[in-house]
């Protein structure tokens, strides 16, 4: 139990559900059926066998060779970035569908940052005709221009959040008012471990597949299960979550967080929740919150829109405070600086987000008979303008 959620919906202190009362209903509706639908056979056969046939799972586990050898160590790449939609998300998205229609929900809401939550969310919703509004900051809607027009095509309406910094925080208040003003009908597809129990926990589980699959795939590939280290970047933290999860207990494993320090953790354009914040609730939890002195949330900063989030996930909160998982930062300039290597070196674009764990590389300083496995969470495709612009052509 020392790192899972306990029956209150905490991780040691972090956690909880910190909700208004008419979401009341909606809420507990799901922390009293998720468990009891999610193990059920009928579930679990459906949800694999579309993880299997639709999403295309297994992802590859990568040896980086010409990665491996710059670092002078052996680099996996656990290949998110190959599921249907580009990323992780739809590990996630699946599972959410599959339990909202088993609870009779008949239209999905969801929040997005960098788009491919979106993306996830309207692709399983035009797989299971449902109804499905994303919510998308303003800013993220134009920096993040060809994943809006993949929603659209994929039937979902997407809807401008223009308050605050018009980004990830801002679009998961907007999608929180709608669930309030829809409580019968509508289930929210929490993209990422936060919001209030049992989400985390919830978005934990159907993530974990990824760690689940890096042990056997390891142990195909080199006799041992283990790595030394992986290696994981975190906004909400969901793809890190997950290729923690089956790792959690075994202490000879090094769990790497990587946060986005944007511009520099000193500048003001940050989004490292771990050197700047304290805990607070935020969404619906209590967890690790940028905030000031008074309580108001900072906005965060990062080149990438999945990653400026002012909080984390309960369940990293408590891996911090523990010291179970190391957490880090890598800053907008290294991250793009590690993306153009991996195009480089390997001819693979990934994420930014993505490239964030990639930079961790250079301080590692693994040993050359270690192992590290990198999550790359998702493909870069919805950064090419970001990429190119920054490009010493």
């Amino acid at each position: 139990m020392k790192y899972q959620v306990d029956e209150n919906g905490y991780y040691g202190d972090f956690g909880g559900a910190y909700i208004p009362e008419m979401l009341y209903p909606n809420v507990e509706e799901l922390r009293k059926n998720y468990l009891e639908i999610i193990y059920s056979n009928s579930f679990q056969k459906e949800f694999n066998e579309l993880l299997r046939d639709y999403a295309g799972r297994p992802t590859p586990l990568y040896l980086a060779k010409r990665l491996s050898a710059h670092y002078r160590t052996n680099i996996y790449l656990k290949r998110e970035d190959l599921n249907h939609t580009g990323a992780h998300k739809i590990n996630n998205t699946i599972g959410q569908i599959l339990l909202a229609k088993r609870l009779g929900k008949t239209r999905i809401i969801a929040e997005t940052g960098a788009g491919q939550h979106g993306v996830a969310t309207a692709t399983v919703c035009a797989l299971m005709g449902i109804e499905c509004v994303v919510y998308m900051g303003e800013v993220d809607i134009e920096r993040q221009a060809p994943n809006v027009a993949r929603m659209k095509l994929l039937g979902a309406k997407v809807v401008p959040a223009t308050c605050g910094s018009k980004t990830l925080k801002d679009a998961t208040n907007e999608a929180i008012r709608d669930w309030i003003n829809h409580p019968e009908d509508t289930h929210y597809i929490i993209g990422s471990v936060v919001g209030p129990h049992p989400y985390p926990d919830m978005v934990t589980k159907f993530q974990s597949v990824i760690s689940e699959e890096i042990k056997r795939q390891l142990k195909e590939k080199t006799g041992n299960e283990n790595p030394d280290y992986i290696v994981a970047c975190v906004g909400g933290g969901s793809n890190a979550a997950g290729a923690f999860f089956h790792f959690l207990h075994d202490e000879k494993v090094k769990l790497i967080a990587i946060e986005a320090a944007g511009k520099g953790v000193d500048t003001g354009h940050s989004a490292a929740t771990m050197v700047l914040g304290k805990p607070g609730i935020i969404h619906g939890s209590k967890t690790m919150l940028m905030q000031t002195d008074d309580g108001q949330i900072t906005e965060p900063y990062s080149i990438s829109a999945g990653l400026d989030y002012p909080g984390v996930g309960p369940i990293h909160a408590h891996l911090f405070e523990t010291g179970r998982v190391i957490f880090v930062n890598a800053t907008d300039e290294e991250a793009l600086s590690a993306g153009y290597l991996l195009c480089k070196l390997e001819g693979i674009i990934p994420a930014l987000e993505s490239a964030h764990a990639l930079a961790y590389m250079e301080r590692l300083k693994a040993k050359g008979n270690e192992v590290v496995v990198i999550n790359l969470s998702g493909r870069g495709d919805k950064d090419l303008a970001t990429y190119i612009k920054h490009m010493d052509i």
